[in-house]
Protein backbone atom coordinates (compact mmCIF):
# COMPACT_ATOMS: atom_id res chain seq x y z
CA UNK A 1 0.00 0.00 0.00
CA UNK A 2 1.41 3.88 -0.56
CA UNK A 3 2.21 5.92 2.33
CA UNK A 4 -0.67 8.84 1.01
CA UNK A 5 -3.50 7.59 2.72
CA UNK A 6 -1.88 7.20 5.99
CA UNK A 7 -0.32 10.20 6.04
CA UNK A 8 -3.41 11.94 4.80
CA UNK A 9 -5.56 10.47 7.43
CA UNK A 10 -2.83 10.86 10.48
CA UNK A 11 -2.55 14.97 9.66
CA UNK A 12 -6.80 15.33 8.80
CA UNK A 13 -7.17 13.05 13.07
CA UNK A 14 -4.03 16.08 14.25
CA UNK A 15 -5.46 18.74 12.66
CA UNK A 16 -9.36 17.39 13.88
CA UNK A 17 -7.82 16.83 17.40
CA UNK A 18 -6.18 21.16 17.44
CA UNK A 19 -9.03 22.41 16.39
CA UNK A 20 -11.26 20.77 19.37
CA UNK A 21 -8.63 21.53 21.37
CA UNK A 22 -9.22 25.22 20.90
CA UNK A 23 -12.96 24.75 20.65
CA UNK A 24 -12.70 23.15 24.60
CA UNK A 25 -10.41 26.74 25.47
CA UNK A 26 -13.29 28.92 23.74
CA UNK A 27 -16.20 26.45 25.54
CA UNK A 28 -14.72 27.09 28.77
CA UNK A 29 -13.93 30.81 28.25
CA UNK A 30 -17.93 31.71 26.60
CA UNK A 31 -19.37 29.45 29.97
CA UNK A 32 -19.84 26.35 28.46
CA UNK A 33 -18.60 24.01 31.08
CA UNK A 34 -21.04 21.23 30.47
CA UNK A 35 -19.83 20.53 27.18
CA UNK A 36 -16.35 20.89 27.88
CA UNK A 37 -14.78 17.40 29.12
CA UNK A 38 -16.95 16.04 26.16
CA UNK A 39 -14.85 17.69 23.61
CA UNK A 40 -11.72 17.38 25.29
CA UNK A 41 -12.00 14.03 25.37
CA UNK A 42 -12.59 13.48 22.32
CA UNK A 43 -9.89 15.71 20.79
CA UNK A 44 -7.76 12.82 22.38
CA UNK A 45 -9.24 10.85 21.31
CA UNK A 46 -7.88 12.06 17.83
CA UNK A 47 -4.49 12.61 18.62
CA UNK A 48 -4.61 8.88 19.85
CA UNK A 49 -6.09 7.84 16.66
CA UNK A 50 -3.63 9.88 14.34
CA UNK A 51 -0.56 7.93 16.50
CA UNK A 52 -2.68 4.56 16.04
CA UNK A 53 -2.45 5.59 12.15
CA UNK A 54 0.89 6.10 12.11
CA UNK A 55 1.68 2.67 13.58
CA UNK A 56 -0.28 1.19 11.64
CA UNK A 57 1.81 2.95 8.72
CA UNK A 58 5.30 2.05 10.57
CA UNK A 59 3.96 -1.58 10.77
CA UNK A 60 2.39 -1.77 6.91
CA UNK A 61 6.10 -0.84 5.76
CA UNK A 62 7.70 -3.77 7.22
CA UNK A 63 9.08 -6.58 5.46
CA UNK A 64 6.72 -9.70 5.54
CA UNK A 65 8.00 -12.99 6.39
CA UNK A 66 5.74 -15.33 4.81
Amino acid sequence: MTKVPFVAMSVALAALGTVLGFLTFQLRANGYEPYVESVATFSVLMYVTAALVMVTWVRDGRPRSN
